[in-house]
């Protein structure tokens, strides 16, 4: 009677609550495993869109991180090409996705370059993607096709005056596209501009000879330059980086405080609820913290930066501001 009554009011037998602690602990190790977050997401596998072709920095970067990621979370990010019309085609599908976490891109900064490049663009950059967190940063490396008759920075310039030169890029107003254009501003040299989709297709036809040079991110560029494939003359940044040390800056040879380094980030649509932002940064940051990823990525050439979502979005709305001037500045137009 004694033993009812106590159950009556609430004492439970110390046996049963340390057995259904133990239960809700092993549950919870078993989530954590797996890597659910919010409502048990994600429940299928993620769409990881990469708005340009195969073989550029975007698309290794989001291939090497999407792997890792998958596996933390549980489910594969399958990613999935769309390049053409500067990423904007991907940008789009992304920003019309609903916000439940199985549509995401990868993507470095030229995103910003079309809020101004695009004016008719059916969704605001700065407003239609919920920034999840950066990768790192990139300096880029202006490369040569081996047969150009040039072996620095001063003898390309002084070839440049006397004969035309073509230059790949990922497309109209791509960051490669606009790395040349204020190069040819700094340098007062005018070169042909042959646009591909993708930045992919530009350094195999840089390599191939059809085009004679290019400007390109160096995770692109540095199994080229290690197998002798092309030539690279200077490096974007105020800086050499650890990966090529040999390699000197634009503006020690000749083109003073010439800068220019290259974001990249993970997105989702904005409609992505907050709590899902969260994990997903913070699912990101700790993979990027992996002393194996960060030496894969070293290798490429990124400098791991990560960041905070919001971080993130204040460097996309800066960005916005600040290249939009210079494509004014450049009169540069997408037809």
């Amino acid at each position: 009677m004694h033993r009812a009554d106590s159950r009556r009011h609430g004492r439970r037998n110390p046996l049963v609550t340390a057995a259904v602690a133990s239960l809700a602990l092993a549950c919870s190790a078993t989530v954590l495993a797996q890597g659910k977050g919010p409502g048990g997401y994600p429940q299928k596998p993620i769409r990881f869109l990469v708005p340009f072709a195969p073989g550029g920095t975007t698309d290794l970067l989001a291939r090497l991180v999407a792997q890792r990621m998958g596996e933390e979370l549980g489910q594969a990010l399958v990613v999935d090409n769309r390049g053409g019309a500067g990423g904007t085609i991907a940008a789009e599908l992304v920003a019309r996705a609903p916000g439940d976490g199985y549509t995401l891109k990868m993507n470095h900064q030229g995103m910003t370059f079309n809020a101004t490049l695009y004016p008719k663009l059916t969704f605001d950059t700065a407003k239609a993607f919920a920034a999840i967190g950066q990768l790192g940063i990139t300096p880029n490396v202006l490369v040569l096709n081996n047969a150009l008759p040039a072996k620095s920075l001063p003898e390309l310039i002084a070839l440049a005056k006397k004969t035309e030169i073509t230059f790949g890029s990922g497309g109209m107003g791509s960051s490669a596209h606009l790395a040349v254009e204020l190069f040819m501003l700094a340098s007062g040299v005018k070169m042909v501009h042959v646009p591909y989709k993708g930045a992919g297709p530009a350094l195999a036809d840089t390599i191939s000879g059809q085009v004679q040079m290019m400007i390109a991110t160096l995770p692109a560029a540095a199994g080229f330059i290690r197998a002798g494939k092309l030539r690279p003359i200077g490096m974007s940044g105020l800086k050499r980086s650890p990966a090529f040390p040999d390699i000197p800056t634009l503006s020690e040879t000749g083109i003073v405080k010439y800068q220019y380094d290259t974001w990249y980030g993970v997105f989702g649509p904005a409609a992505l609820p907050r709590p899902m932002v969260n994990w997903l940064n913070a699912t990101l940051n700790r993979v990027l913290a992996e002393p194996a990823m960060r030496q894969r990525l070293a290798d490429t050439g990124l400098e791991v930066e990560t960041s905070t979502p919001e971080a993130l979005q204040r460097t996309v709305v800066e960005d916005i501001a600040r290249w939009g001037k210079v494509i004014r500045e450049a009169r540069i137009r997408i037809e």
